[in-house]
């Protein structure tokens, strides 16, 4: 196409210069012409008109002089030597072929006129003559006699002033034959251009867009059955694809299907042994450690003679007891019985009692407690793990003086949320491309007991405004 172009280009364009060229070199010709000659015209009839005012001139002159001359009394109120001086200086302008406008002089150039005026002349010396004598009031009979030469000469100077004004109105419809000859001469150049235009140019270049417009319509369908020939083949590219998404897809499911698993087996071996050692605290260590209990308080009543025995049995008794309490604060936190007894909001109020009591911060609790919530074990354990590890969380690591836990039911959700005061943290070091972090904090065990429970999770905070976090569970 960049060589089609190049030569559209190369041998149309000059052509085409050159006949736009030309047209307008016509063009601007002919308007030059008539402009020129329109001006010609106006000038011509300025001079006929002129030439024209000369025979009135002289007419009224010898009607003047002739009631000089005979005493008549008229009402022409035009002055005599006004008319004379205009009627001289016309004649010299028209004589001299320089009369002068309003911008300018009119010139001409015809020997035909030169020989007229020429001939005129001496009749016009005469006349002027006598009028010139009669103005100057000469005596009655040398007026009468330049009276009687004037009435003779004046029909020769209006004969030969008409042929004067036809010699100027001839010359000038000559003048606008060869205008129209000129333009008839133009108008032929200028038809001639434009059929040679036409056949040397634009016939060309309709042959030329007949043959790209049929090279490019090869080209489009072309392009047409290539594009249907790729759109077919990227159809079937894109049904691998998705057939290899759809497998790619059904093993991730799968993958984490077994994640999911492993890890719910692990969770519910945790807390099924997390249970075993509670009971084993409970039942074995913790009655063990009640039966010393008791045995040392029988020993109280026995009477020690050293004062330092005495202080040393006293410690003991203590320690036990304090034995006895940490076991019981173990075996709640492996496996709280009032959550197994009484529900999960019971457990959660104990949880905030107690850690309120042992971390000396306060943790409230917003919740019915008075009717238990009826959801499966294993949902009422991984709720309370989670409300276990973010209250942690908020005493160890987030230094919060002020701990909420609230949750909420209804007919087909539960929510739990764990809000704190403390230090909070940036969002952008929780959060990875693949979710919530998985190091550190125990997000870790969050995370995975909220998937396992098919849990909405959001968690929000900021630096020194607390954290926020909020589980919705759909029963």
């Amino acid at each position: 196409m960049e060589r089609l172009d190049k030569r559209v280009a190369g041998s149309l364009t000059r052509f085409y210069v050159v006949a736009l060229c030309v047209v307008a070199l016509l063009t601007l010709s002919g308007l030059f012409l008539i402009r020129k000659t329109i001006s010609n015209l106006n000038h011509d009839s300025r001079v006929v008109n002129v030439a024209g005012r000369q025979r009135m001139l002289s007419q009224r002159l010898t009607k003047l002089a002739l009631l000089k001359i005979n005493g008549t009394p008229h009402s022409d109120s035009a002055r005599f030597s006004e008319l004379l001086d205009l009627w001289k200086t016309s004649h010299e302008n028209l004589a001299n072929r320089r009369l002068p406008l309003e911008k300018g002089y009119v010139t001409w150039k015809s020997p035909v006129l030169d020989q007229m005026f020429t001939e005129l002349q001496p009749v016009f010396d005469e006349m002027y003559t006598q009028f010139l004598n009669i103005e100057r009031d000469t005596p009655a009979e040398a007026s009468q006699e330049g009276l009687q030469l004037i009435l003779e000469n004046e029909p020769r100077f209006l004969a030969k002033m008409d042929k004067i004004v036809f010699q100027f109105d001839r010359e000038s419809f000559e003048r606008l034959e060869n205008l129209e000859r000129i333009e008839w001469i133009l108008d032929i150049m200028t038809i001639l251009v434009l059929l040679a235009e036409g056949l040397l140019i634009f016939r060309p270049v309709v042959n030329t867009t007949r043959r790209v417009v049929r090279m490019l319509t090869e080209s489009e369908n072309a392009l047409q059955l290539s594009n249907q020939k790729l759109k077919q083949a990227n159809m079937q590219l894109l049904e691998a694809q998705n057939e290899l998404l759809r497998v790619e897809e059904e093993k991730y499911q799968m993958k984490l299907a077994e994640n999911q698993i492993r890890a719910a087996s692990l969770i519910e071996g945790q807390e099924e042994e997390r249970k075993r050692f509670a009971l084993e605290l409970h039942d074995g260590i913790g009655q063990m450690l009640t039966g010393l209990k008791l045995h040392a308080e029988k020993l109280k009543s026995v009477q020690f003679h050293d004062e330092k025995h005495k202080r040393q049995f006293e410690k003991l008794v203590a320690l036990v007891q304090d034995i006895i309490q940490t076991t019981r604060q173990v075996s709640f936190n492996l496996m709280p019985s009032v959550l197994n007894d009484f529900g999960l909001a019971a457990a959660l109020k104990l949880l905030c009692d107690q850690t309120a009591e042992i971390a000396g911060v306060r943790v409230d609790f917003e919740g019915d407690t008075s009717s238990r919530i009826a959801i499966s074990g294993i949902m009422e354990t991984s709720l309370y793990r989670i409300a276990q590890e973010a209250l942690n969380n908020a005493i160890k690591h987030a230094g919060a003086d002020r701990i909420k836990i609230k949750l909420e039911q209804s007919s087909n959700r539960i929510i739990l949320e764990i809000a704190d005061d403390g230090r909070g943290f940036e969002m952008d070091q929780l959060k990875t491309e693949g979710g919530f972090s998985t190091s550190g904090n125990g997000m870790e065990n969050i995370r995975t007991r909220s998937q396992l429970l098919n849990a909405r999770m959001n968690i929000t905070s900021k630096i020194d405004g607390g954290t926020r976090l909020v589980l919705e569970v759909e029963l």
